[in-house]
């Protein structure tokens, strides 16, 4: 495991590749999660499904209208604004990437959201910004895997929340690698250190639960939701065959992380599973 520098400066380094600032801004309009697909919904229809994904998060928080909430990697704010507008939640979008933030700040300003939705710049392994017990609720949406430091993250998600606060986590575990055959092993490798996800080495089926209790959550359900977001990754796998075979050509399958991870991960479904985890904090 990467010590926590180190761990961050991988994702600075991911996030600020002309290829993920590229797709994130223009193939998913800034958002940087899944979709949640029913069974007769087109593959190409991003939208719709990215705010579905959103809005079993809301649900799955299920806090009052204006319960104070930190969002753990928000990105361009596209799910804080969510929130905010359908769930009438008050945001505070946390991320370490400042060119995120900043449009993050201008799309919320432009939806007249400001003062439900505030973006700062900070590390979910130290939140000592923010008191003890600030927050009712608290969320990440694909980005625990970047972390150095599993314990000391929801230790810190631990120590904002009121007691009995919701924590709600879509996240990614991992078969076994003993279970993996040699090619998937490789893969995995590959997409957790080009997409810096150290974590997601420790995550295996069932670890973040005894993570959660351990930190002294209570876990509540965990939702295995893999076959509802097949239906996008296929698509990037499509969109990312060409991109992908080029930059091995060439040798700099580094430049191509995205197109890699579709293919790899479509191609690899057996070593990997995407969970909808919802814990409270224990009294």
């Amino acid at each position: 495991m990467p010590d926590r520098d180190e761990s961050i400066n991988a994702v600075l380094r991911y996030y600020d590749r002309t290829e993920s600032r590229l797709g994130y801004l223009y193939l998913l309009r800034g958002t940087k999660h899944f979709g949640w697909y029913e069974a007769e919904d087109a593959r190409w229809r991003l939208s719709p499904a990215m705010r579905r994904m959103e809005h079993q998060l809301g649900r799955r928080l299920g806090l009052e209208t204006g319960s104070r909430v930190l969002d753990a990697g928000c990105g361009m704010g596209e799910v804080a604004r969510t929130m905010a507008v359908h769930f009438g939640l008050d945001v505070t979008g946390i991320d370490i990437l400042d060119f995120n933030l900043d449009e993050a700040r201008r799309r919320s300003e432009k939806a007249g959201l400001t003062e439900r939705t505030r973006f700062v710049e900070c590390d979910y392994h130290d939140l000592t910004r923010f008191e003890d017990e600030e927050f009712d609720g608290a969320y990440t949406m694909e980005t625990f895997v970047h972390t150095a430091d599993p314990e000391r993250v929801l230790a810190e998600f631990h120590r904002v929340l009121r007691p009995g606060g919701r924590l709600v986590m879509f996240e990614y575990s991992r078969t076994p690698e003993a279970r993996l055959t040699p090619a998937a092993r490789a893969a995995f490798d590959a997409v957790c250190e080009l997409g810096a996800m150290p974590a997601w080495h420790r995550l295996n089926h069932g670890d973040l639960e005894d993570l959660l209790e351990s930190a002294s959550f209570k876990v509540e359900s965990v939702d295995d939701v893999t076959a509802r977001m097949l239906p996008m990754l296929r698509m990037f796998a499509l969109l990312g065959r060409v991109p992908y075979a080029l930059a091995r050509l060439l040798g700099k399958t580094e430049k191509a992380v995205n197109a890699m991870s579709g293919v790899e991960m479509w191609k690899h479904q057996e070593a990997w599973h995407y969970n909808i985890y919802t814990a409270t904090k224990k009294a």
